[in-house]
């Protein structure tokens, strides 16, 4: 079986995707710095700055992407005096001026967030995915993310009326309808577009680590193997390692030396076993 190839950079993004050709990779998938909330480790971006520093960086983000590939941003508010502050909602609105759709909104509701007390406020238990694509048509494998029905059907198909058995319109004139007895004998069907995650603490060094398994997800849903994949801010790899488990090649670029390393370590790691692996195989 051919191994995924992996590439990490250092550096700034909008310097290094120049390197790379037009219509490269199949997926984006990244959680850049949030406005002005990372100060430590990024140097903080106001932000009444934030639309302003990412539109050159998206710019070249849809340059590389192929045409039928898509860009799942990461990403969340933050309040300021007291109010939340609306530079994801400007972001949106000048991406869409940039040539992208925005086709798709997933919620990931992170199911063990930390608890807190505002005064004015309860604690974020979610983060916007945002989907984004240059064309209308973009590759999709609906099929690799499907779950398990769930116990309501069991009750729910016992007894169909004649009303669930046929294309039912919506009531509400919306042009959607549903044939409920499409369902019967099936153990699986497709997900919504909330996600429910756990997050996770790889590095506590670094402020915005994904959980394995929302990379993953999106991985399954809009690739296939050996398809390449870009992380623009990689942090601690995380996009990387799993896009080398699931045999898809992939590009990371971090503008912090330690992150880096760290996201070099934590690849090699997986290519020095591949590599034993292959030389078992070959023994034997």
């Amino acid at each position: 079986m051919k191994s995924s190839e992996t590439k990490i950079h250092m550096g700034d993004c909008l310097d290094i995707l120049k390197e790379y050709p037009d219509n490269y990779f199949s997926l984006i998938i990244t959680s850049p710095p949030y406005a002005d909330s990372r100060t430590k480790t990024y140097g903080g971006i106001k932000p009444d700055e934030y639309v302003q520093w990412f539109l050159p960086r998206a710019k070249e983000m849809f340059r590389v992407l192929k045409k039928d590939g898509t860009f799942i941003l990461n990403i969340k508010e933050k309040a300021v005096n007291g109010e939340r502050h609306t530079y994801v909602l400007e972001l949106i609105i000048a991406l869409r001026k940039q040539g992208w759709l925005w086709t798709e909104e997933f919620v990931w509701h992170k199911k063990n967030c930390f608890p807190g007390k505002w005064p004015n406020r309860f604690r974020d238990a979610w983060e916007r995915c945002l989907q984004f694509n240059k064309n209308k048509k973009f590759s999709m494998y609906q099929d690799a993310v499907m779950v398990p029905i769930g116990d309501w059907a069991k009750t729910r198909l016992k007894k169909l009326s004649n009303t669930d058995r046929k294309r039912d319109e919506s009531k509400v004139g919306s042009g959607f309808g549903k044939n409920i007895s499409n369902w019967l004998n099936r153990e699986m069907a497709y997900p919504t577009n909330v996600l429910h995650f756990a997050t996770e603490c790889f590095n506590r060094k670094h402020s915005a680590v994904f959980p394995k398994a929302l990379p993953e997800w999106f991985i399954k849903l809009f690739t296939k193997e050996h398809d390449w994949i870009l992380d623009p801010f990689a942090g601690s790899g995380t996009t990387n390692e799993i896009s080398q488990l699931m045999n898809r090649n992939s590009v990371g670029i971090d503008i912090l030396k330690e992150n880096y390393e760290l996201v070099k370590s934590r690849t090699a790691q997986y290519q020095r076993r591949i590599c034993e692996e292959q030389k078992q195989y070959e023994t034997n």
